[in-house]
């Protein structure tokens, strides 16, 4: 399992980094983060995290969205 930041990166820990980076939590909105965070914590069965996923692809751009799933496929390869 993934660690982030000491933790084991679970769905719900992964899901709250989605979280963060849409609100700006701790800087700007990042919304392809958001996206990517809420991509791998839906694929690891938080079903909040397809809801929330769905509703800012609606405010990306088809190029934001790929750059998205890009990141989550590195992250995924990676971890």
């Amino acid at each position: 399992m993934a660690i982030l930041g000491g933790q084991a990166a679970t769905a719900d820990i992964l899901f709250q980094m989605g979280l963060d980076s849409a609100s700006g939590r701790y800087g700007a909105t990042d919304l392809v983060s958001a996206h990517k965070w809420f991509n791998i914590a839906a694929l690891k069965g938080n079903r909040e995290a397809v809801l929330h996923r769905k509703e800012i692809s609606g405010e990306m751009s088809r190029e934001d969205i790929a750059e998205a799933q890009r990141c989550a496929r590195e992250w995924l390869s990676a971890h």
